[in-house]
């Protein structure tokens, strides 16, 4: 069922899951919309602003070669007017339209903020590529270049760039004030173009000199100190809204209320990532690139804390360790995180160009903040962003227990990592269903496997792709036939009641788990879990890696219940080429320039066939990054549940 946000019955349903508290606090937003559709005030008379939160002397000079190479490279791509987002290609930047959207070619339309049906993309266009370009990660990277290069035209551009939004964006009207942690992130790169463009001349004339910018400032703090996210939505938005409010409160404290605001946002951001984080380490939301984005933004809002001499809670720099340990545990041999639940190529904090590991970056920030523990995997790239990140924070001594060898069980997410010889890494999902009551990113993937050989893709997660506009395609991406795991009676696990919206979650639990020696003669690493969201049956899976004959058995097995109809599903990564003849699948690929393979042996109680690029309705996808797709080969098998023994497959690589 194809479900509309913004509907009377999406309303409902969406009412349905929130808590006394939550409803209390959104009426009071409600009341202060309505009175904010009067002329907004004035931001407050500023006298003697100045920006001191400058990086330390010798930084830039620190930045290695070969990434400040990438970078200017990016910059001078983007100075020529190319841009490209969720896969569309642009090359408009020298002069761009701030609510044209590339895609579908509307506008959004112009009028008060709360007004804007963004979620409708026949009236707004794609609300993602129109709100990208606004976080102003571009201009980072223009002003990284600057900073780099003492090149004028790179500052220039940056301040000709923030002079029009300035202009064309006033407080409160238009598709630009909808969402909080689009003005979070947008804020954290102002105080990071500021920041960068120091040695500029024009830098304080277009900043704290800057009556528009001061006003605009002030009014994005106002804003998000008025309506942060709550309850059931307060997840990664909620920390992209205090990093930013608490950057800005700190770089450009100018205002009666900036002691107040940094206060506040700090309060809210030590409460929201202990609350957004498992005590492993791993994001609530078991969305590889969430956690990826939050502990960015985390990063960030320590620099800024310790660049102006805010003392920053314990439990902040021990939740930002903790995430970085719990990466490394889970990267495989390429560095690449799981690919579960949504993802959007979201950032907190842009200052690399095109090549630059996202991942590996992250890892080398850690490194460098926390410092890095024997069994963390090697890092071997470069970045800007690790030495300008560190030379703001400063040291401390943490009383926090780090593991002593690598994690492969992570027993409060559900999420375990198997690994054997030649880079096998194998995913098992037995955690909840993603975070609060809506789990707005989580799929309905409950017993999932994801499972690659040397970074490649094998049987691979197919992504996102996209979250409004194309509905079809948001509940294939999010559904049980759209992962590794066992469908029943043609419906997902989960209930759906909207894209960012689940109204029954499965529950999972994880029965045992022994993830064994990484690579040892003879080792057998397990996994066992079960999940009820086809009460009154259970779905139980058991998995298998054995190190020595590099084979990964998977039994799955219906307990209880009617005989009901299964669908097993299978897919593969867009670099697997597979051969199937009867229940028997050859997989082949090419890494390095070499030749490998794979022998998929499937259950042979279930007729199989390959599905491949179709689009009525949707199979046989994969999305490597959102609004970008595919076509990659999916096996799908059909039969019922009597089935004595369960249904086995086994996948053997070989050398």
């Amino acid at each position: 069922m194809t479900v509309s946000a913004g509907s009377a019955g999406w309303y409902l349903r969406r009412l349905s899951r929130m808590g006394p508290r939550e409803v209390a606090g959104r009426a009071v937003d409600a009341v202060r919309r309505r009175r904010r559709r009067s002329a907004p005030p004035s931001c407050p008379r500023v006298t003697g602003a100045r920006f001191t939160a400058v990086l330390p002397a010798g930084t830039i000079a620190a930045v290695p070669p070969d990434a400040a190479k990438r970078l200017v490279a990016e910059a001078d791509r983007l100075m020529a007017g190319h841009v490209t987002y969720f896969g569309v290609d642009r090359d408009d930047l020298a002069d761009p339209d701030w609510w044209h959207d590339p895609k579908t070619g509307r506008r959004a339309p112009w009028g008060h903020a709360f007004d804007v049906p963004y979620r409708n993309e026949d009236v707004a266009g794609d609300i993602k590529q129109i709100w990208e370009l606004s976080r102003h990660q571009y201009l980072t990277v223009l002003a990284a270049a600057y900073a780099i290069t003492g090149n004028d035209r790179y500052a220039e551009r940056v301040a000709g760039h923030l002079r029009s939004w300035w202009a064309s964006n006033a407080p409160l009207r238009g598709a630009h004030w909808i969402s909080g942690i689009e003005l979070g992130i947008r804020l954290l790169s102002w105080v990071w173009v500021r920041r960068l463009l120091d040695g500029w001349q024009g830098a304080a004339g277009l900043f704290e000199d800057n009556p528009m910018a001061r006003s605009q400032i002030w009014h994005h703090q106002r804003w998000l100190a008025a309506f942060p996210s709550r309850g059931s939505s307060a997840n990664n938005h909620v920390i992209a809204e205090a990093a930013g409010q608490f950057a800005a409160a700190c770089a450009f404290g100018w205002f009666p209320s900036s002691a107040r605001w940094r206060t506040a946002a700090l309060r809210s951001l030590e409460r929201h990532l202990r609350s957004n984080t498992f005590g492993s380490g791993l994001n609530r939301e078991l969305a590889g690139e969430y956690h990826g984005l939050v502990l960015e933004l985390g990063l960030a809002a320590l620099a800024e804390a310790d660049a102006a001499g805010v003392p920053v809670p314990a439990p902040v720099r021990s939740t930002l360790l903790r995430m970085t340990d719990a990466l490394a545990a889970v990267v495989d041999s390429r560095l690449r995180p799981p690919r579960q639940g949504d993802a959007d190529d979201g950032h907190g904090l842009v200052l690399d160009g095109t090549g630059t590991d996202r991942w590996a970056s992250l890892l080398a920030t850690g490194d460098a903040v926390f410092g890095r523990l024997d069994w963390w995997p090697d890092v071997t790239g470069t970045d800007v962003r690790t030495p300008l990140i560190a030379a703001l924070i400063k040291p401390a001594d943490l009383p926090v227990s780090r593991p002593a060898t690598r994690p492969g069980h992570f027993a409060d997410a559900g999420l375990t990592v198997l690994r054997g010889p030649a880079g096998i890494w194998c995913r098992c999902d037995g955690g909840p269903h993603g975070f609060l009551s809506i789990a707005a990113h989580a799929h309905a993937d409950a017993l999932s496997v994801e499972v690659r050989h040397d970074g490649v893709d094998v049987l691979a997660d197919p992504g996102t792709y996209c979250y409004h506009g194309q509905p079809a395609w948001r509940q294939y991406f999010r559904s049980t036939l759209g992962h590794n795991t066992l469908e029943l009676d043609g419906v997902d696990q989960s209930v759906s009641g909207g894209p960012f919206l689940w109204t029954r979650h499965a529950r999972s639990r994880v029965l045992a788990v022994d993830t064994g020696s990484t690579c040892g003669e003879g080792v057998v690493a397990r996994w066992c879990a079960e999940h009820d969201g086809y009460r009154p049956s259970v779905h139980r899976r058991r998995v298998e890696l054995t190190a020595a004959t590099q084979e990964l058995r998977v039994v799955d097995e219906v307990r209880g219940g009617p005989r009901r109809s299964v669908r097993l599903a299978f897919h593969l990564g867009p670099a697997i080429t597979a051969e199937l003849t009867g229940d028997r699948a050859v997989l082949t690929w090419t890494r390095d320039g070499e030749d490998r393979s794979a022998v998929l042996d499937l259950p042979g109680q279930l007729s199989w066939r390959t599905h491949r690029g179709e689009t009525d309705p949707p199979l046989g996808w994969y999305s490597a990054g959102f609004g970008r797709k595919e076509p990659a080969t999916t096996l799908v098998g059909t039969g019922f549940t009597d089935s004595a023994g369960g249904f086995v497959t086994v996948l053997r690589f070989r050398d």
